[in-house]
């Protein structure tokens, strides 16, 4: 999934092996049953180019991980205190993309206007604008 997560765009069997064979040798049918075993699962489709087929991931690589993340924190018996012991490991950089998320989710109106009344602290706009593509690109891309 790296290799088609990272070109982002349909590859082949052929493809994939000769990127991995520079690394350590593998196999043509091994690549061509993983990549078999991920159009199964349902993480790639595939289209047949003549007598190959061409595999191009279901979804982009940080909504798999999303998706991971969801399921972890869904299987929890008390999801907050996962909550707390995941922000817990977070390095300074990653507690602040969290908070830029949050407010990329919230949309502009809801960060201005704090829960139940309580008084919030003043949004800094000169964030958004050292990041351009972090809020007005809605998806990320």
């Amino acid at each position: 999934m790296t290799r088609v997560w990272k070109w982002n765009r349909p590859v082949t069997v052929r493809e994939v092996l000769e990127d991995l064979q520079q690394e350590r040798s593998v196999a043509y049918t091994t690549v061509m049953t993983v990549l078999d075993n991920l159009h199964q699962k349902g993480w790639v489709r595939r289209e047949a180019e003549g007598r190959a087929y061409r595999y191009e991931a279901v979804s982009t690589r940080a909504a798999y991980a999303a998706a991971l993340m969801n399921d972890a924190w869904s299987q929890s018996d008390n999801p907050a205190a996962a909550l707390v012991a995941f922000f817990g490991m977070m390095s300074e950089e990653q507690r602040q993309a969290l908070r830029d998320a949050v407010r990329i989710v919230q949309g502009p109106e809801e960060t201005r206007e704090a829960p139940e009344g309580r008084p919030q602290a003043p949004q800094r706009q000169d964030r958004q604008e050292a990041n351009p593509g972090s809020a007005e690109g809605g998806d990320g891309r």
